[in-house]
């Protein structure tokens, strides 16, 4: 243990069953809502505690057996990639080897889980369009923009946004 200050918020999980929350928690924290509703909240260079207080984390109790069930088995595989993660993945009750480092796979189950949590905040298909790019839905003049880096980068790697393409067509796939 080491001590610490305000702007070093420390999340420890007090519950034994680590596959039902760990994973859930991960996948909240990286999901693409929960990144842009950061970015409204967050202002300076320090993640205090009562900015973090605010983020849109979901309770474990918010989280249905299906929910987990859906939600763990992409973390494990975005996460178990090398023999150094498998005490991670004995954990989440995984013997199997790692995964194998695929990039279109991997952007295909991070879409799913964006699309996923997007849906477990209540958003529509339509909120989710514009969080990914609020030009998609109100035209090229809208003002406003929300991953600009991730859409200029993938334009230029891609010629697409390619997230906001697979984000869709995950929710698509999976609520549609």
């Amino acid at each position: 243990w080491a001590g610490c200050s305000h702007p070093l918020p420390i999340v420890s999980f007090q519950d034994e069953n680590l596959k039902a929350i760990f994973p859930m928690f991960v996948a909240n924290c990286n999901s693409l809502v929960f990144d842009y509703v950061l970015r409204l909240k967050f202002a300076g260079h320090h993640l205090v505690f009562f900015i973090f207080r605010q983020l849109p984390i979901l309770s474990p109790q918010e989280y249905s057996t299906q929910d987990v069930e859906f939600i763990s088995k992409r973390v494990l595989e975005l996460a178990y990639t090398c023999w150094s993660l498998q005490p991670f993945a004995k954990d989440m009750g995984y013997e199997g080897p790692p995964f194998e480092w695929d990039a279109e796979r991997r952007s295909i189950l991070r879409a799913e889980l964006d699309a996923y949590y997007a849906f477990l905040y209540g958003l529509t298909r339509n909120e989710l369009s514009y969080i990914l790019d609020p030009q998609e839905v109100y035209g090229i003049d809208f003002p406003g923009e929300t991953f600009r880096i991730l859409r200029d980068k993938e334009m230029r790697l891609h010629g697409e946004f390619k997230t906001r393409r697979l984000v869709i067509e995950a929710w698509d796939r999976l609520f549609g």
